[in-house]
């Protein structure tokens, strides 16, 4: 008996203490929970935290990331803020060139049409034009994600606008290849003429005859094709940089990387778009006589003494005594 009451007594004490335990109130806690209060502030919540994430047994760790806050800031960005910048970057440069050539007209040769011509360009044709119909093609398939569902899709229909955004894309996808190839050898072929130097100081100060009729001296290239030279090489490099990590997920950055990379490679795109409807405006009707030299890569001669002195005195030089003067056109194309 006395052996039973040594057993049954430590178990009454704790059985006890574990009731006494449970009975007590938990310290504070009737105070922290109001039963009416408004639901935690999810918008706080979230800029409070880096990501929200846990745990998953399969390889593809990526899948355990359940919301990532800034992804909303990219979804803004790219729904309102490019929707923005893009407009106002291409419609704000159609409607200066709109007044420009309301204003100025035609750049006219000052002296006509001599009748000779001097040969400009030639391998560089076909490196300009690849290059050149690639990005347009780009540039028209890229604005299409931009401004695609808000503009066309109303137009057009569903089925219409999803055959055409997949196609779309297929272009954009696979062109940005010889895209990229024609951006390198763009840069290595005339990296040599496109350096900055006094001549184009001088160039600028004058306006480079795009104000009154003043045509100041230059090179093969002046200050503006270099700017538009390296507008393609700097933006060409960085669309095709950015497109690409876009294109293959996840090789060089995660979720956060890519959102960086399509922020970039959208910015970048529509200014490059803007810029380069400026230099398609000079080539064909801002300027008489500019398309020829990717045209038939032949130039009038008092075109390139006009727009480039510097240049045609160097090649009437480098011809020599014997072939000091620049072979005539054909009458058929000097008639045009």
């Amino acid at each position: 008996m006395s052996s039973f009451a040594r057993f049954i007594r430590p178990t009454i004490g704790a059985w006890a203490l574990l009731l006494l335990i449970m009975a007590a109130p938990a310290p504070s806690l009737a105070q922290q929970i109001n039963p009416t209060a408004s639901s935690v502030n999810e918008r706080q919540l979230l800029q409070e935290m880096d990501r929200i994430q846990g745990r998953v047994s399969i390889p593809d760790q990526r899948s355990s990331v359940l919301i990532q806050p800034a992804g909303r800031e990219w979804r803004e960005f790219r729904n309102v803020v490019l929707r923005w910048i893009g407009g106002v970057a291409v419609l704000g440069m159609l409607a200066v060139l709109v007044i420009f050539y309301l204003t100025r007209g035609m750049i006219r040769l000052e002296s006509g049409r001599s009748g000779r011509t001097i040969v400009r360009f030639f391998f560089e044709r076909f490196v300009h034009w690849m290059t050149a119909t690639c990005f347009v093609i780009l540039a028209i398939s890229g604005l299409n994600i931009t401004f695609g569902r808000p503009l066309l899709l109303p137009l057009i229909g569903f089925d219409a606008f999803s055959d055409w955004s997949q196609w779309a894309k297929f272009a954009h996808n696979y062109l940005s290849f010889p895209f990229t190839i024609g951006v390198v050898l763009i840069f290595l072929m005339w990296i040599g003429g496109n350096i900055p130097n006094k001549v184009d100081l001088e160039w600028i100060k004058r306006g480079g005859g795009l104000i009154g009729h003043d045509h100041p001296p230059a090179r093969r290239f002046n200050a503006g094709q270099k700017g538009i030279y390296w507008i393609v090489v700097i933006g060409g490099g960085l669309v095709a940089a950015t497109g690409y990590q876009l294109m293959f997920p996840f090789y060089v950055s995660g979720i956060e990387g890519m959102q960086i990379a399509q922020i970039v490679h959208s910015v970048v795109a529509v200014l490059f778009i803007a810029a380069m409807l400026a230099h398609i405006y000079i080539g064909t009707i801002g300027m008489e006589g500019a398309f020829e030299a990717m045209g038939s890569g032949e130039v009038d001669v008092n075109w390139a003494r006009e727009h480039h002195s510097l240049w045609l005195d160097q090649e009437l030089a480098r011809s020599g005594p014997n072939d000091s003067q620049p072979r005539p056109r054909p009458a058929a194309s000097a008639a045009e």
